[in-house]
């Protein structure tokens, strides 16, 4: 699926996401990101098993964790990388809009997978994303990002069968485009 550059997505919790441009190197490339996220929201706790992010906080307070650690903070100028494999969360911790930039690498699926999850979002109206899409993205991309919260039942019951009921009743039309996964289901 191709993008046009800048591309915009917002859900209806808070986050507002440019990306901006792929830029090419040596290693792999790297999408450029802006993000502005409204106080007291940002995402629920998640892994990119294939990708590095790095966020650099333009203004505002940026309030991360990675389980089973303490929360930590990160003010104007201040940057924050999360390596691949690492769950994390971030919120904005501030009384005003939250704006970052950084970058995310190597940029794989996470374009058109954050565009449908926040489609997905911005159709159930809140943070858990519409059921059908939800199932489909969490299948066939599990093997780049996981939602650790989500009981294991869930995931290895609940989803796939979702995501099956999902198949039968035609419900993935438009996701009739979506880049192939990375990694197979289950696998990092």
């Amino acid at each position: 699926m191709n993008f046009t550059y800048p591309h915009t997505i917002e859900n209806c919790i808070g986050e507002k996401l440019i990306f901006h441009e792929v830029v090419q190197e040596p290693d792999g490339d790297k999408v450029l990101v802006e993000n502005f996220v409204t106080p007291g929201s940002g995402p629920v706790t998640h892994t990119h098993w294939q990708q590095d992010e790095s966020l650099t906080v333009v203004k505002g307070k940026l309030g991360y964790q990675i389980p089973r650690q303490a929360i930590c903070y990160a003010g104007e100028g201040e940057t924050v990388l999360f390596k691949r494999g690492t769950p994390h969360r971030f919120w904005n911790e501030g009384s005003e809009t939250l704006h970052c930039k950084g970058w995310i690498k190597p940029a794989n699926s996470v374009v058109f997978f954050l565009s449908a999850l926040y489609a997905a979002q911005n159709k159930s109206g809140n943070s858990e994303p519409e059921t059908f899409d939800g199932a489909y993205l969490m299948t066939r991309y599990s093997g780049e990002y996981d939602i650790p919260d989500i009981p294991t039942f869930v995931k290895k019951t609940v989803i796939p069968m979702t995501y099956q009921i999902g198949r039968l009743l035609g419900k993935y039309r438009h996701f009739e485009h979506a880049p192939e996964p990375l990694a197979k289901p289950g696998k990092s």
